[in-house]
């Protein structure tokens, strides 16, 4: 029945889908006609300009003055020692914003990735290769690596580091590909409500979700500034959203808690089956179960802990409803 609504229809189904180490989909749905694209367009920018990630930003070679000389015994002139510097893709171990690494080789030897790696620095490109030196070369340089976001151009960087380095573009991102798709779905008789699928792949520095996290987090933060003139609080929508997004750990089976088979059997016989129905209950319904000892309501409650969902869990209306519906289909499924 045709009805006017007096709200945008709020989104309930969110899936994620590891395809590989470093490539992911994110799809959510059903999204009123024209809001997909609303939201994937600027998560999409925020991908690509706002995720955190590390680069090298100037580079010191000894006997080198300039990025266009050249190098005695090195196979490469300069400039295509740096190109192939730029591919390779570095992360600073700890905390550090910025870190200073010296190298040393002496040939003959082909120099990769993997060379330069070190208690500061961890390359997450091992097989990139740098360079060859023949058996009289000797090549000793020091790098700069830091963190930052987006691209910073060599212009802006050469004011920051010492005369003595040859400053570099920098390419912090590390997500290499982030595009959507949208696509129509059926919600009661209407055709016209969007699916939005998110295709992202990094290099290696985060994981796919990771990054789309980061995104979230950065676009509920710029949103913020409109707080105080609306008199309103957009930042808490960032957990309720943290909930949907680790929606799937909530729907997996309690097999995956790896508990005794005398909790799992407890459990199993009073028909739970999932962990968000654990985490839903009370600890008083837990306790309530049928046959559940003292025993095997602590070994519950330790391993909810540890996943991060202990037991009562405080979710917010919507994600409870959400969980809820998802258990029901589910269970619906099974039967």
């Amino acid at each position: 029945m045709k009805k006017i609504s007096t709200a945008a229809h709020m989104p309930t189904e969110i899936e994620v889908e590891n395809i590989s180490d470093n490539k992911a989909q994110v799809i959510a749905y059903p999204f009123e006609a024209g809001f997909a694209v609303t939201l994937a367009h600027p998560l999409r920018r925020l991908l690509l300009s706002s995720t955190v990630g590390f680069a090298p930003t100037a580079i010191k070679i000894d006997g080198v003055t300039h990025e266009f000389d050249s190098m005695r015994g090195m196979l490469e002139d300069v400039a295509l020692f740096i190109i192939n510097l730029k591919n390779i893709r570095f992360k600073i171990n700890g905390d550090e914003k910025r870190v200073e690494v010296n190298y040393s080789f002496t040939g003959p030897k082909e120099i990769y990735g993997s060379d330069l790696s070190n208690e500061e620095i961890e390359v997450v490109t091992p097989e990139g290769y740098l360079a060859t030196i023949n058996e009289d070369a000797e090549l000793n340089f020091s790098l700069i690596v830091e963190k930052g976001i987006g691209y910073v151009p060599s212009e802006t960087i050469r004011d920051l580091v010492d005369s003595d380095y040859i400053a570099l573009d920098a390419f912090f991102t590390p997500v290499k590909k982030a595009i959507y798709e949208i696509e129509n779905v059926l919600v009661e008789d209407n055709p016209n409500f969007e699916k939005v699928i998110f295709t992202i792949e990094t290099d290696g520095l985060i994981s796919p979700i990771e990054a789309f996290k980061d995104s979230l987090e950065a676009m509920y933060t710029q949103m913020s500034v409109f707080n105080g003139v609306l008199d309103i609080d957009i930042t808490p929508k960032v957990e309720s959203s943290s909930d949907t997004v680790e929606l799937n750990k909530l729907l997996q089976s309690i097999e995956e808690l790896n508990l005794s088979a005398r909790s799992f059997n407890c459990l199993d016989r009073a028909e739970v089956r999932f962990v968000g129905e654990l985490a839903l209950m009370s600890e008083l319904e837990l306790k309530n179960l049928k046959n559940l000892g003292k025993k095997s309501l602590e070994e519950i409650n330790a391993v909810m802990e540890e996943i991060g969902f202990p037991v009562g869990s405080d979710f917010s209306d919507d994600t409870v409803d959400v969980l809820k519906n998802k258990i029901a289909d589910l269970k619906s499924n099974e039967d």
